[in-house]
């Protein structure tokens, strides 16, 4: 009767039973007649001492589970409160950016990220307060599915102020049925959508059209996830800034305005989705002298933004026939707009 008291004991709680001095308990197989005796007279003999190894082995104490979750789209960490527990820190362990830590506040129970893409796998880690100083949770948020079935080389920009277009490649290791969806979010209201217009490669969706931009703000959350009948597939998330992503429109009203020494080319700057100042741009000129057949003397003509979108081109009468055309992009000199439609000057 005891040792079937025992037994059901045992299978109650199997994950709280702890050898003398907290060690696991050794694999059960029949001890031998020199080991049986040793072990008796440790067990009887209270007299003898422990070694160093024994004495040095600290009291285990039995830390329960916070359950911990996570929410990919409000990027909150969350588990569950225990009484008298003090919760000392957050630790979100980015592949590329590192540590991140965040301090609860007061007794609550979740800690809240700054937006950041989990494509490649994250590990968050709660510290919670105890007799033995912090002990660490973990919880490991991973990118379920194959490797190499992912959407590849994303990227998207914006033109004409008002349209965006974005596009992809099926993973390396993607299965031949795999199909991608793109959803976008942003991060004022924390809305989602999913791409109204997909651009299909073998009826794979490989790009996505957009025409409707309101709602989104400066930096927004773009994530691609994949479906297939035959493995699982493995999201690729990124964050865009939509001012640095854009491809900016010729510059407006190329006007030229010629004297006997020199000739004054104006301009207005493009129009943009987001304001921009004077400083944001930089443009070119890309001035042709003209003959009867042919073009020549082509010269091009870096200026920035704090010229007042005009230059001074120096053409002393009598001037030979031109054309002016321009083109605009960044403070960074990336994402060159298209050239404007050539303006002539001259005879």
């Amino acid at each position: 009767m005891a040792a079937r008291r025992e037994t059901e004991r045992e299978s109650r709680w199997p994950a709280r039973r702890l050898e003398p001095w907290g060690l696991p308990r050794p694999p059960s197989r029949p001890l031998g007649p020199l080991a049986t005796t040793i072990l008796f007279c440790v067990l009887l003999d209270p007299a003898l001492p422990l070694t160093q190894e024994q004495q040095e082995v600290p009291t285990m104490e039995w830390v329960p589970s916070l359950n911990m979750k996570f929410d990919r789209r409000t990027m909150e960490l969350s588990w569950d409160c225990k009484e008298n527990t003090t919760y000392l820190e957050c630790v979100m362990i980015h592949k590329e950016k590192g540590e991140i830590r965040k301090k609860p506040k007061n007794k609550d129970c979740h800690c809240n990220f700054s937006h950041d893409s989990l494509h490649g796998g994250v590990t968050f880690v709660v510290k919670v307060n105890s007799t033995q100083g912090p002990i660490p949770e973990k919880l490991v948020y991973a990118n379920p599915g194959g490797e190499g079935t992912a959407a590849q080389n994303f990227s998207c920009f914006i033109y004409n102020v008002n349209f965006m277009n974005c596009t992809w490649a099926k993973g390396r290791a993607a299965p031949d049925d795999v199909q991608y969806f793109l959803y976008i979010q942003d991060f004022k209201e924390k809305r989602e959508r999913e791409c109204p217009h997909y651009v299909t490669d073998s009826r794979t969706h490989v790009g996505c059209h957009l025409h409707d931009l309101s709602g989104l703000t400066f930096r927004n959350y773009f994530l691609v996830n994949g479906t297939s009948r035959e493995t699982a597939v493995q999201f690729f998330d990124t964050i865009l800034s939509l001012k640095k992503i854009e491809i900016y429109s010729p510059p407006n009203n190329v006007s030229v305005h010629c004297h006997p020494s020199h000739c004054h080319i104006l301009w207005e700057p493009p129009r943009t989705r987001h304001p921009s100042s004077a400083w944001d741009f930089n443009y070119q000129l890309r001035i042709q002298k003209q003959n009867n057949k042919e073009h020549a003397g082509n010269q091009l003509i870096d200026v920035t933004g704090k010229s007042e979108n005009k230059y001074n081109f120096p053409s002393p009468e009598p001037r030979p026939k031109h054309t002016v055309t321009i083109r605009a992009s960044d403070a960074r000199g990336q994402h060159w707009s298209a050239w404007s439609q050539p303006v002539e000057f001259g005879t």
